[in-house]
């Protein structure tokens, strides 16, 4: 096998592998991975009891939609109130994007870091008139996105070595520019050369009988009298 189809066969493959396991680990980590009501939800307006682990967890605003237009996020206060010794959590806004499936969407809205776990009062507020079931739900995002990054990567170095590919084989199928042509010199004898040929046709007429040897002798002088 020649080693450009290698290549070809290669790019091919990495290129293959690229999609299907970017759109595989994207539906992976949305739809199924995806835990944002792994600890509970708490009804707007109300409040409860949640137990939380340490570390970061997502606070999503959960509803149902009609249609695939998103979810918009209304006017929403969040408070939580930590056991007794334990440091207050620390709360930061990121708004993710709305996903959706059969009408039950949901969209990040806070990240809390939880210093300890444990069982922590919820109470939640806002103005959701117009939604359908609105609450808050308490859980974590797919800890595998580190797949999707790794098979966007390998189809954005196959894309490049596609480029490449395509690149060589242009260059190859060029044809090559015409090598340029000599211009013919032309040769021009020298007195000496000139002597020398005249020389030889006085000594065949000289040798065939047309020239006598004093008629010989005679041009000879002719064609040296120049030295």
């Amino acid at each position: 096998m020649s080693k450009s189809r290698v290549s070809l066969l290669t790019l091919s493959a990495a290129t293959v592998c690229g999609v299907v396991g970017l759109i595989v680990t994207l539906i992976l980590n949305v739809f199924v991975l995806d835990k944002f009501d792994a600890y509970g939800e708490v009804k707007i307006p109300g409040n409860t009891q949640l137990e939380l682990p340490a570390g970061e967890v997502t606070v999503s605003f959960h509803s149902w939609v009609s249609g695939d237009n998103g979810l918009p996020i209304p006017e929403l206060g969040l408070s939580i109130f930590p056991p007794a010794g334990v440091a207050d959590p620390q709360v930061r806004e990121s708004i993710g994007g709305s996903t959706t499936m059969n009408g039950d969407a949901h969209r990040r809205v806070w990240i809390v870091q939880i210093p300890a776990a444990g069982t922590y009062d919820v109470q939640v507020d806002g103005e959701v008139n117009g939604f359908v079931r609105p609450s808050l739900a308490f859980g974590h995002g797919s800890s595998y996105w580190y797949l999707t990054w790794l098979f966007a990567g390998l189809l954005a170095v196959s894309t490049l070595g596609w480029i490449a590919y395509v690149l060589a084989r242009t260059r190859l199928a060029r044809p090559s520019p015409p090598a340029p042509s000599q211009a013919a010199t032309s040769y021009e004898p020298s007195d000496g050369g000139v002597r020398i040929e005249q020389l030889k046709s006085l000594a065949a007429l000289r040798d065939s009988g047309a020239l006598s040897e004093a008629e010989f002798e005679a041009e000879k002088r002719r064609v040296l009298g120049g030295d």
